[in-house]
């Protein structure tokens, strides 16, 4: 949205108290308390009393403020377009970045899983785009329901660079097939490193795009899943179904 839409300090101050990410860079919040100023997004809770609001970063600065360490509104702002689409295991949510796939998570609510979103990146400005996303939601739901979609999309995983090594090599891990922790470590070339590689999958942020279900203990349990065991244990049940179907 634009400085337009807010117009007067009583609709910036409504913003402010929604944490209103639409708002963020439309004008700023300063806190004559704190010396600081901020995004309406801001976790802070000022006191209305010690509110004053400015259109620009330079009239904020002008007047005596610092940005605020918290939600560093000097910094530029990265954008992430995401929606939700229903599965056959829940609701998915897929955010991207001007690079690709940024997350994909599975829960139940919608609600709960656009909080997650926003705690993950609490710096971006999250902007909800289902027709945007319409082909992406389309490719994880049909990956999501065991239909062996041609996933062919552009990622943006970001992490140490063992996590993505981890990550890269699950994607080579082929569907109705596991791995254990063990087996994925010696494939990254660090055999002693199966804590790691669990750790990795455990922060794997693309789910099911970045199969970390098919990796499993080494007596063949299913460990953990961040998203469900049942989640995963459905997942490696409709890929190992699959060369039968094919049949």
């Amino acid at each position: 949205m634009t400085a337009s839409t807010y117009l007067d300090d009583d609709a910036r101050w409504e913003a402010l108290r929604r944490r209103d990410r639409d708002a963020e860079g439309a004008f700023f919040i300063a806190v004559r308390t704190t010396g600081v100023y901020c995004l309406a997004s801001c976790a802070g809770r000022p006191l209305r009393k010690n509110v004053e609001f400015h259109d620009t970063q330079e009239s904020a600065r002008a007047a005596g403020f610092r940005p605020c360490l918290r939600c560093k509104p000097d910094q530029p702002r990265e954008t992430l377009r995401w929606a939700t689409v229903p599965t056959s295991l829940g609701l998915a949510l897929v955010a991207r970045s001007e690079a690709g796939l940024r997350l994909v998570t599975l829960g139940d609510d919608a609600q709960a899983l656009a909080k997650d979103l926003e705690r993950r990146f609490r710096s971006a400005r999250l902007t909800p785009d289902p027709a945007g996303l319409a082909a992406d939601l389309k490719a994880v739901a049909t990956e999501v329901d065991g239909r062996g979609a041609a996933l062919d999309l552009p990622l943006d995983d970001q992490g140490t660079p063992l996590q993505r090594k981890v990550w890269a090599t699950l994607r080579t891990i082929p569907a109705g097939t596991t791995l254990c922790y063990a087996e994925v470590a010696r494939a990254i070339g660090r055999p002693t490193a199966a804590r790691a590689v669990a750790q990795a999958c455990g922060a794997n942020p693309l789910a099911v795009i970045t199969p970390c279900h098919r990796v499993v203990r080494a007596d063949g349990g299913l460990s953990g899943y961040r998203w469900g065991v049942e989640r995963k244990r459905a997942l490696l049940a409709r890929e190992a179904a699959r060369p039968r179907e094919a049949a």
